[in-house]
């Protein structure tokens, strides 16, 4: 049964970092675009950024791009986002998807129907 679940969210000032991490379990790892969402209530789910390959390939929006980096360890089946220069607006609940489909990785700023999603984890920024 695929299972992926996030951690690593909380509260941070504004300009500070985060890390989330996403433990994936129950499917071929490497051969799934991997992708990180957010959403704020009362509000459509925003696609951030979305690995591939193994790494090999990385997807970025533009609101997210030179602040986040999404990372991901083979070897544990771990999935990251480091989060700098936090801002009030990053504030949402951050979900880890995956789905076998390379051209949902490439459409992340569009393509939201993934086949696996987490739970979530929590980032609040104050200034």
């Amino acid at each position: 049964r695929v299972q992926l679940v996030e951690s690593g969210g909380g509260s941070v000032q504004a300009g500070g970092s985060l890390r989330l991490s996403c433990a994936a379990s129950g499917f071929t790892y490497s051969m799934n675009c991997m992708a990180w969402f957010r959403q704020v209530p009362g509000k459509e789910r925003e696609g951030l950024a979305g690995i591939y390959m193994g790494g090999l390939l990385t997807y970025y929006v533009d609101s997210v791009k030179g602040r986040f980096t999404i990372s991901q360890d083979n070897s544990d089946k771990t999935l990251y986002l480091q989060m700098n220069s936090l801002k009030p607006e990053d504030t949402a609940m951050y979900y880890c998807a995956a789905d076998p489909a390379l051209g949902k990785c490439q459409n992340i700023a569009t393509v939201h129907d993934f086949e696996h999603w987490g739970q979530g984890t929590q980032v609040t920024v104050f200034s």
